[in-house]
C-alpha cells in the first residue's frame, strides 16, 4: 500500500511541475483540430516548407542548370549534382560503394587515388602514390 501511495505522490509532483514549467516559444503556432478528441502535433502545424522536399524538375535539365548550378541534372524528380552527388555518381542512380566517394562524376577511394588522394583534387605529384588519404606516406 504504501509503495501505491509514494507512485501516486511522484506521479501528482511530475504533473504539477510539468504544468508550471511549460513555457511555449515565440515560434509555436496553434494547433488546428482534427476531429473532436485528436489535436495536430505542432510539428504538423508548421507551414515551413521541407527543405529536403522534391524540386519537380520533371525531366527539365534547364530548369536544374538555373536552380542549382551548371553541373546538375534532374535525377528521380529532383535536381542533383552528379560531380558530387554519391548516389548519383556521373549518372542517375549510378551509386557509389561505401568506402569511395563522387570526384567529377567518378567514384573513387579517396584512400589510394593518386589523383583523389584525401580529398576530391588532391594531386599527388608524378611519380608519386598516394595510401591513406595521404601523398608519399612513410
Amino acid at each position: 500500500m504504501k509503495i501505491m501511495q509514494t507512485i501516486f505522490m511522484v506521479a501528482i509532483t511530475i504533473i504539477i511541475i510539468s504544468t508550471t514549467t511549460t513555457t511555449t516559444s515565440p515560434t509555436f503556432q496553434p494547433t488546428t483540430r482534427l476531429s473532436s478528441a485528436r489535436f495536430a502535433s505542432r510539428f504538423l502545424a508548421d507551414k515551413q516548407p521541407n527543405p529536403r522536399a522534391a524540386d519537380h524538375c520533371n525531366k527539365d535539365d534547364e530548369i536544374c542548370y538555373v536552380l542549382e548550378g551548371k553541373n546538375s541534372t534532374c535525377c528521380n524528380n529532383k535536381c542533383m549534382d552528379l560531380s558530387e552527388d554519391k548516389h548519383n555518381c556521373g549518372a542517375c542512380k549510378k551509386k557509389c560503394k561505401f568506402t569511395n566517394s563522387c570526384c567529377d562524376g567518378e567514384c573513387v577511394n579517396l584512400a589510394y587515388d593518386k589523383r583523389h588522394c584525401g580529398s576530391c583534387g588532391n594531386k599527388c605529384m608524378p611519380g608519386g602514390y598516394c595510401i591513406y588519404g595521404l601523398c608519399n606516406y612513410a
